[in-house]
């Protein structure tokens, strides 16, 4: 924690001076960062109420009011009549506050794009797909994620991940790269729709988690590559993932679904055992170099799917 606090407080120094947001005058108007902030919200929210500023910005009341009263003063707001509480009158622009928004949102996509084009050619993409994330991550907090199936692209992003960290975490370098390859080069190639699947979990664009599975010949499905980043673990990605591959296996007519996985992936083989699956064989190999113990689960289909979680 103390790196990722150490992080957040490095990028906040980057950013502001990045944005421009110190400067006293924002984009160079008669308004401060948060006075502009303020003209923003209510541009996209009018007709709005004063507390509901105050709630969405985080604001000292007295701060919006008088901030709302420089506007009205300017002729650039009007509360609607009615509320005795100022703060339960709505404020919506007036034609010379909707001016003053649209010149100052001109000018904050102008100084904007300036800044992007400067990251070069991919900068301002990239920088854009991980802000998504972060912006995905604080707004909705670490269980926003979602699952989705296969997508051009996804393949090959799986193969890097895991590769990477089998090799971190487990010194599982070349030959496990290569059977990464391998499955899901196969599994594009060949790939049945209806009878195989992928799916794969994203918090604002960005991969947390994945899971394939394959058709293992007669009535026999295979979960493949059941994966979850470091950081996204714990909040029960790899049973979700776990799960579709289950359901869709029962709705496809499979009998059985097997999976191999390796003793030494604690986390993983806890998910399955959870799901029903039984250990069945297990056997030590040196394919990764080291020998590791390696082991076969399975889930009889035939049997009563058990009840749902509430």
């Amino acid at each position: 924690m103390e790196q990722a606090i150490e992080q957040f407080r490095a990028f906040n120094r980057v950013h502001t001076r990045f944005a421009a947001v110190l400067a006293p005058r924002y984009m160079d108007s008669e308004l401060g960062v948060a006075e502009a902030r303020l003209l923003y919200e209510i541009a996209g929210r009018q007709p709005v109420l004063a507390i509901e500023l105050q709630e969405v910005l985080g604001l000292d009341a007295g701060y919006v009011s008088r901030a709302v009263k420089r506007f009205e003063e300017r002729g650039w707001v009007a509360r609607a009549r009615g509320a005795e509480d100022a703060r339960r009158r709505p404020i919506a622009l007036l034609p010379a506050g909707r001016a003053a928004f649209d010149a100052l949102d001109t000018a904050t996509r102008a100084h904007s794009r300036r800044q992007l084009e400067s990251l070069g050619p991919g900068g301002g993409p990239l920088l854009g797909h991980h802000l998504a994330a972060a912006r995905a991550l604080i707004e909705g907090g670490a269980g926003n994620w979602t699952v989705r199936t296969l997508r051009t692209g996804d393949m090959g992003a799986i193969a890097s991940r895991q590769a990477v960290f089998y090799a971190e975490h487990y010194g599982w370098e070349r030959p496990m790269e290569l059977l990464l390859n391998d499955v899901t080069t196969g599994f594009l190639r060949d790939f049945r729709p209806g009878r195989e699947q992928c799916w794969v979990a994203e918090r604002g664009g960005e991969m947390l988690g994945s899971v394939m599975l394959a058709d293992g010949g007669g009535d026999i499905a295979k979960l493949r590559l059941l994966y979850v980043e470091g950081h996204a673990r714990g909040l029960g990605i790899g049973d979700a993932l776990v799960r579709h591959c289950v359901e869709f296996a029962r709705a496809a007519g499979y009998a059985r679904l097997d999976l191999w996985t390796h003793t030494i992936l604690a986390s993983a083989r806890r998910i399955y055992a959870a799901q029903g699956f039984e250990l069945v064989d297990s056997a030590a190999h040196t394919m990764f170099g080291e020998p590791v113990m390696g082991e076969t689960w399975s889930l009889d289909l035939s049997r009563d799917a058990p009840p749902a979680r509430p």
